[in-house]
Formats: structure tokens, sequence, C-alpha cells
């Protein structure tokens, strides 16, 4: 029996484990399109939790119950009207939910790219390096993309070639690069630092080693940083 109970216990501890992940995450998400993405990862794991549990009980009974070799008593499930109308009425309601919390965030402006921005940067994809070019602070970027922290900002993602993918995972960022034509983020970071861009479709032999950085910096860092780059460019364009 104790063997029993500490093997329950374990179950229910790692299941607490695996449904607190989503939570902790969300309050530490890097920018509000991770913070969308966890939400609603949260919300199915609300509902995959107890129907997993509720299975497995089954499961586990079902074999505990006709463990002997005698199965005589395992009688196959007769038709049952009501019990086929309530698990398909059940199943709906599951999947009305994923589709209406699915819907909900997908619709948000961070996910669809429609919504208003503080700052706009284009974002250019080709064999195999990205650049970045803001057209109202007129500067251009190749080696990494900086944005400012708590700012709402708009990437316009296109390619110069053929087919690509923007994906920042620790921003929730991720898009198509087409060629002529253009694919919309918009985000809001939360935390300054480091973050991987890769490119998430095969593009051919160097596609693995398309990478670049997203840098999210303060205000005031991100100013300095244009200003340098600003210089830079007219530097380049005097000594030509």
């Amino acid at each position: 029996m104790t063997r029993n109970r500490a093997g329950v216990a374990a179950v229910l501890s790692g299941l607490l484990v695996v449904a607190s992940q989503p939570a902790l995450a969300q309050s530490t998400a890097s920018s509000s399109t991770e913070e969308a993405i966890w939400g609603l990862n949260f919300e199915l794991l609300a509902v995959a939790i107890p129907i997993t549990i509720l299975v497995e009980a089954i499961l586990f009974y079902t074999v505990w119950r006709f463990r002997s070799s005698n199965v005589e008593e395992a009688k196959p499930t007769k038709e049952n009207r009501r019990l086929e109308i309530t698990w398909t009425i059940a199943t709906a309601i599951v999947l009305l939910f994923v589709g209406i919390g699915a819907y909900g965030v997908l619709a948000q402006d961070d996910v669809s790219g429609q919504g208003e921005a503080d700052m706009e940067v284009q974002v250019f994809a080709e064999r195999y390096a990205w650049s970045f070019e803001y057209p109202d602070q007129n500067v251009s970027s190749n080696d990494q993309l900086v944005i400012p922290v708590n700012q709402t900002v708009k990437l316009n993602i296109t390619s110069k070639d053929w087919l690509h993918a923007f994906h920042v995972p620790e921003l929730g960022l991720k898009s198509d690069a087409f060629p002529e034509q253009s694919n919309y983020l918009v985000t809001t970071p939360q935390q300054t630092g480091p973050y991987q861009l890769y490119c998430a479709e095969y593009c051919g032999a160097g596609h693995s080693v398309m990478m670049s950085e997203v840098n999210v910096t303060t205000q005031e860092k991100y100013e300095s940083w244009l200003a340098a780059q600003q210089d830079d460019a007219v530097e380049n364009s005097t000594a030509e």
C-alpha cells in the first residue's frame, strides 16, 4: 500500500510540475508575443491534464481489474446510444474550447502583425544572412537587430532570393520570408538581453549557419547605437 501511495504521489507531483511550467514562463515572458503563446499553452494544459488523468485512470483500472488469466469477465461494451452521444458532445466541447482559445491568441495584434507600433524595422533574408533596415532612422545593420525594451516593434519580413523563415524562439517570433512579399510581426520585448535568430526553413547548403542576433536593450543604449550607426554611415559616404 505504501508503494502504491508513493507512486500516485510521484505521478501527481510530476503533473503539477508540468502544469506549473507555462505559468512560470508566462510570468517571466521575454515579449508580449511569447506571453500570449504561453498563456494559450497554459489554457490547453488546464484541459489536457484532467483528460489525461481520466484516461490513464480508466486504463490502469482496466488492467488491474482484468489482470488475471481468466478473461471471460472482460466483455466488450454493447451499443449504448447515451454513451456515444456523451463522448461526442464532450469531444465537441473540447475542440470548441481549443478553437476559441487558439483564435483568441492568433487574432491578437501582437501575433497577427496588424497592430500599431512605435517603430518599424525591415528584415531581409538572403543566402545565407540577415540584414536589417530602420527606415525612419535611415540606419541599416548586417550583424544584429537592435530594438529597445518595452517599445512596440513591427517587423517587415521579406526575402531577397527564395524562401526563408525568421525565427526567434525565446521571443515567440516566427514568420516565413517570401521574395517580393512582406509578412509582419508585432511584438513588445519585455526583457533586455541577446536572443538567437535562426532561419527555420531549409534554404540550401548554408542553412545551418544562417543565424543572427536580436539584441533587446534599454532606450538609452538603443539611441547610442543608432547614433553610432548614423555616424558610421556619414563617414562611409564621405570616404566614397
